[in-house]
Formats: structure tokens, C-alpha cells, sequence
């Protein structure tokens, strides 16, 4: 499906959908659980969908009594016996293949991995280092990944500036073997507040685990996965798109956000008082950065601009990666130049998205320079609107949405049905905002 739409500002309350990443974690713990488990406010994206279809791969089932609203009755425990090994379509989401690997070998011996995209060619090489370490056999050949053997408790040695998503697949897997064990991070952990989250999702289950962090080392020991009743906030990730358009200038209300959530995209908040040029955090003065971290002094106001400037703003997105997108939208119309930096795991998300994000804000006549971890883009009073390829990613459909807000010509998005991805409604819910969006 392609769009084209008509730029104008957004208004209104928009209430962004629940946080795919919780969603996630609750139905893996739900699944792994004995008896059944109800889990409110979940939407069916297509990611969700695909970890729904591999739970049951494991002999998880679920129902929906409500439209948002699941009910996961759980397998109940760890190793149970297949007749082959259990085949697991993970669709584009790489949260689930990861998740599921590890998750596979505790209870079925291993498990064959299809997907769809670029997922299969997104890196393994954390789970593949630790199964030639422990004698787990794999394969990848032509995009299918078998894995065959039995998890075994010990100590399991992970990076962790690849992706925290490896640490979450064994911190499930772990629980369920008859031993205690431990996970270490050989490096400096990027992603801990996605690990938070998946701690907080195991404790709702009654599994805890225990953390320390210097350096980052958890401990779990041998736990049941018991049945519960719980609820996914809303999608700090999502809400960040709206809040560019926000800041881009359109007059709108974010509603139903956690401002205590343990979602590393709650980041949205700080970095916008930033671009928004007021330097304040709880009361503490945040010095504008440029480029290299150093304090730069925000040049003279420039003609045609209504927003104050704000200079070089630097920001890290090590912490939150799926924040690009809309910052970079909002940058593209920033009274200032704004640079996203420590962003190379971008490069292995649905698209190679640091090229994509650049070709896309060209493409709507932004000013944006590519380096291999790291964008600088230079704001202007408006884009004229041109063709923006999806290159089949969610993010970049829904971040040349936001920035068509400021564009003084149309906008033609090509595939922009990827936002199912992770956000089904998001035409429907920018229509209700008051945009205009003709399907060609």
C-alpha cells in the first residue's frame, strides 16, 4: 500500500498503544507458566502475533475474550518431550527469534527458526559463541536456523553491546533448568533497562532474578513460572513519534504515558526538553552539546524560524535505539542542528536504518550526513515533501509521517502497510488527528 498525504498540522489526545517490548515478555511468561494467565491492554501487531504462533510451536494456548484482552494457558514448567523438533515462524520480529532460541533448547532440545525480511541475516553470533562453548549444535543455511541440544546450568558469557534481546532469551531459559546459573556481560551493557523490563515481567510470573552491576552479572536459580493477571503500558517507543510531531508544531495531547516506566524510550522526555531549547532537568541546568560532547554555544537566530534555537544538540540513543526514527524527523525541522550518535546497532534493525533514516529525509529534501555510528542532521523551517521508500520498516513509514507535519508539499509514503508491524492503526489514528492520507 502506498499514501500519499496532505501536510497539515496534528491535534488532538492520541493515546499511543500498549508497549510491544512488555507485551513480549508477558505472553513468554504467561506461556511458560502452569495454569492460565490474563494479560489486559495487548495489541495484535504482527511481531506479537508471531511470538503468540511460537509459544504455541511449545504447546502454549491463548484466546481472546476481549479485544485487548489475552487469556495464555502456559505449558507449566521446562523439558518436555517432541517427536521432532518444533518449527517457529518468527515473522520480522527479532525480539522473538531471540527470545525463543534459548527458550526452545530448555524445553524442546532445540527448535528450526524461519523468518521473513532481513531477520534471519540479522546477527546470532552471542548465542553461536555460547553453543560452541556448551556443544549445542546449529545451522543456518538459506535463512532456516536449527538448533539442537540441551541448555545445561553454568555461567554464560554474552556482550553486551550487541543487543540486550540475547540476555532476555536466557534469563527466560535459565528458571526452567535444574540448577542455578548465572549470565555475565563481558562488556559494558547498553541495553539495561530492556533487561529491567524483562526482570519486571518474570517477577510478575514469580520468577526473580538477581542483579549486580559492576560488573553486570544475574543470578537465577531453578523457579516455576506461576499464572497471573496482568497489564502492558503504553509504548514509550510509539509515544515518541507523537511527541516529534509535537515538537515539530502540531498542538497535540499525549495521553495514558507512565512517567515511572521502566522503559528506556521514557528518554523521549529529557531529549525533547532539549530540542525544544529549555535545557532543564528537574531543575538542573543541561548544557546544549556539540558534536564531540563539548558545550556549544547556540548560534544567532536564523531568519524564517518561529521556534527558538537551540543550537548543537548531541544526543547518545545507546539506551534507545527505536528513538531515531522520531528524533530524527524532529531534527530535520530543529531551529539548530541536532546529532544522534553511538547508533551502529541500527544498521541491523528491519532496515540498515541509519541509510535508511538518511535516504528517507533527503528524499523530503532534509539535510542529513550518514557516518557509520552516528547522523548529523541540520534543521530547516520546512521540507518541500517528495517520495519516501519504507524500505519495508515500520519505524521509517511512521517517522515520514511525522515528518510531513513540516513539509510544504505532499508526501508519498511506498509500503506503508509495514506499520502493522508494531502499530496497526497508526493511519487510522493520524487520520483521527486531523491528516489527510489518500491510498494510491
Amino acid at each position: 500500500m502506498d499514501v500519499r498525504i496532505i501536510p497539515r498540522p496534528l491535534s488532538g489526545t492520541v493515546t499511543p498503544p500498549p508497549s510491544k517490548s512488555m507485551a513480549h515478555r508477558l505472553i513468554i511468561a504467561a506461556a511458560l507458566a502452569k495454569g492460565t494467565s490474563t494479560i489486559h491492554n495487548v495489541a495484535l501487531s504482527q511481531d506479537i502475533e508471531a511470538t503468540l504462533r511460537c509459544m504455541e510451536a511449545l504447546g502454549g494456548r491463548w484466546e481472546r475474550p476481549a479485544a485487548d484482552t489475552l487469556r495464555v494457558t502456559g505449558i507449566g514448567g521446562g523439558s518436555r518431550q517432541f517427536e521432532t523438533l518444533p518449527r517457529f515462524d518468527c515473522g520480522e520480529s527479532g525480539s522473538t527469534l531471540r527470545f525463543l532460541i534459548p527458550i526452545a533448547l530448555a524445553v524442546a532440545g532445540g527448535g528450526v527458526f524461519t523468518g521473513r525480511g532481513r531477520l534471519m541475516e540479522r546477527p546470532q553470533k552471542p548465542y553461536f559463541d555460547l553453543f560452541d562453548e556448551k556443544g549445542i549444535s546449529y545451522t543456518l543455511e538459506s535463512g532456516v536456523l536449527t538448533v539442537r541440544g540441551r541448555l545445561t546450568p553454568g555461567e554464560f558469557r554474552l556482550p553486551g553491546n550487541v543487543s540486550s534481546q540475547f540476555f532476555t532469551g536466557l534469563l527466560y531459559a535459565l528458571p526452567l533448568l535444574d540448577g542455578p546459573s548465572a549470565i555475565v556481560s563481558t562488556t559494558a551493557l547498553e541495553s539495561a533497562d530492556y533487561i529491567t523490563m524483562t526482570r519486571e515481567a518474570m517477577r510478575t510470573a514469580g520468577v526473580s532474578v538477581t542483579a549486580g552491576w559492576a560488573p553486570p552479572r544475574f543470578q537465577v536459580s531453578p523457579s516455576a513460572y506461576q499464572a497471573f493477571d496482568g497489564a502492558v503500558e503504553a509504548d514509550w517507543s510509539q509515544a515518541g513519534f507523537w511527541y516529534a510531531a509535537q515538537g515539530i508544531g502540531s498542538p497535540l495531547t499525549i495521553a495514558g504515558m507512565n512517567r515511572s516506566s521502566v522503559q528506556g524510550d521514557r528518554e523521549i522526555l529529557v531529549y525533547g526538553e532539549l530540542l525544544r531549547g529549555e535545557g532543564l532537568r528537574g531543575g538542573v541546568t543541561v548544557p546544549v552539546l556539540g558534536p564531540a560532547g563539548e558545550t556549544a554555544a547556540p548560534p544567532p537566530e536564523r531568519p524564517g524560524w518561529s521556534t527558538p534555537c537551540v543550537g548543537s544538540v548531541s544526543l547518545d540513543i545507546a539506551r534507545c535505539p527505536d528513538l531515531a526514527p522520531p528524533l530524527a524527523a524532529w531534527g530535520a525541522l530543529l531551529n539548530g542542528s541536532l546529532y544522534l550518535k553511538n547508533a551502529a546497532r541500527l544498521r541491523i534493525k528491519e532496515s540498515d536504518r541509519l541509510a535508511t533514516i538518511t535516504a528517507a529525509l533527503k528524499a523530503l529534501g532534509a539535510e542529513v550526513y550518514e557516518e557509520p555510528d552516528r547522523l548529523t542532521i541540520v534543521g530547516r523551517p520546512s521540507l518541500p515533501g517528495g517520495t519516501v521508500n519504507s524500505a519495508n520498516d515500520h519505524r521509517i513509514a511512521m517517522m515520514a509521517a511525522i515528518a510531513a507535519t513540516g513539509c510544504t508539499g505532499p508526501v508519498t509514503i511506498l509500503g506503508a502497510e509495514c506499520v502493522r508491524k508494531s502499530y496497526p492503526d497508526f493511519w487510522e489514528v493520524y487520520e483521527s488527528l486531523g491528516g489527510e492520507i489518500h491510498v494510491l
